[in-house]
Parts: structure tokens; sequence; C-alpha cells
């Protein structure tokens, strides 16, 4: 089954401000919460027209971690629980843009990795690390992986955007023909995040500091 990959930016610790917020939400954090809500609902709505059935619902895992807890025990609790933060961190961030679809992005980008590793770009800065790390470390309690990894999310802070790219694009005209259009692609898509970025930095409420990756069957 193909995946989508896309992604959006956003202020991480304005995201996990909202775990474990419960009763003491700001005015305009209950306004983002309501467009939360509205948003699992919908989801929900969709999985019942698949038949999915993961024994927990998105609102309910949504509710749990605003609650400050993850600790459903139905075996699918992880996949309500990373599409419920996923709606956390859409509610938070600027609209979405897609990066593609792939048939095995894991698969796909762990190959790409062994390429630019050869070719010298150091280990940080590889997109299979941040395509499909694990949420945010200042979530102050785990959340379960969801049992088929799907749906992912990913991190990149926007501070290495640019060095990527920069790196990515130093070894574009080296790299296996099998990976040069989509890490054009990925170098594009990153430059372009910089360099908003950048633009951005004068403007007083501006604090998006992280490119969040979603990646869903």
């Amino acid at each position: 089954m193909s995946r989508i990959i896309s992604f959006n930016t956003a202020d991480q610790a304005d995201v996990v401000a909202f775990l474990g917020a419960a009763g003491n939400l700001t005015s305009e954090q209950q306004r983002l919460l309501g467009y939360m809500r509205d948003d699992a609902v919908e989801h929900q709505q969709d999985l019942d027209r698949q038949g999915i059935d993961w024994g927990l619902s998105v609102p309910d895992a949504l509710e749990h971690l605003i609650a400050g807890r993850a600790d459903s025990e139905a075996e699918c609790a992880g996949n309500a629980y990373y599409s419920a933060l996923q709606h956390i961190i859409d509610a938070n961030a600027s609209d979405p843009s897609e990066l593609g679809v792939y048939s095995k992005p894991s698969t796909f980008f762990g190959l790409m990795d062994d390429e630019l590793r050869r070719l010298g770009v150091s280990a940080d800065l590889l997109p299979h690390g941040y395509l499909f790390t694990e949420p945010p470390s200042s979530i102050p309690f785990p959340i379960p992986y969801p049992v088929d990894g799907s749906p992912d999310i990913g991190m990149l802070a926007l501070a290495k955007a640019k060095p990527a790219a920069d790196a990515y694009r130093t070894v574009l005209d080296q790299i296996d023909p099998d990976f040069t259009y989509d890490l054009q692609l990925l170098i594009e898509r990153l430059e372009f995040e910089h360099d908003e970025w950048q633009d951005s930095q004068d403007i007083d409420w501006y604090t998006q500091d992280t490119i969040f990756f979603s990646i869903k069957g």
C-alpha cells in the first residue's frame, strides 16, 4: 500500500504544551483544541466507514493525550495516539505540503541513506533518520508506537534544513540515478522552508522551529 509523506512547520514547544495540559489550557489553546476535536471526529468517521477498529477511537486518544496519558491497553492504541498527536501538530502548524507518495518509504529512504552515507553526508542529516524519528522527547509520558507503523511522525529542526539541503546538493550529481529526482525534490522543499524561516526571524510572534513530517497509509 502506498504511503503519503507530507510536512508542515510548527513551534515544537507549542505542540508539546498540549500534552497533559487539561484544566490549564489558555483561551487560545482552548480554541485550537476545538479544531483538533472536530478533526479527530472526522478522522474517526472515516475510519468507521472503512471498517477500521483500533480499539481506541481517535477522539478518545486525543482526550487521553490532553489529560497527560497514553495508557490504553487496546492492541492498536498506538495508531490512535499517533493520529491524535498528528491532529495536535496540524492545529499548531502551517498548512501541510506534500513531499511524495511511496510504496515503501522506509525502504526507499533507508537505501537513500546508504548512498548519502557512502558519499560522505553526516549521519545527523540523513533523511530516514528524521522522516521516521519518534515524537518529541520532551513529551512527558510514553506513547506506544503504531502496530503497523502507520501513521509515522518525523521531525527535523528548521536550523538543519539548509545544512541538509547543501549536503545533498553537493553529492546530487554523484548519487545513484534512482534517487536523483527524489533527492532534488527534498532539496527544494528544505531550501524553501529554510528561506521562509529566515524571512520570518524579525516577526515577533513567529516561533516555529521544527519541520514535522507525517507518513500515512
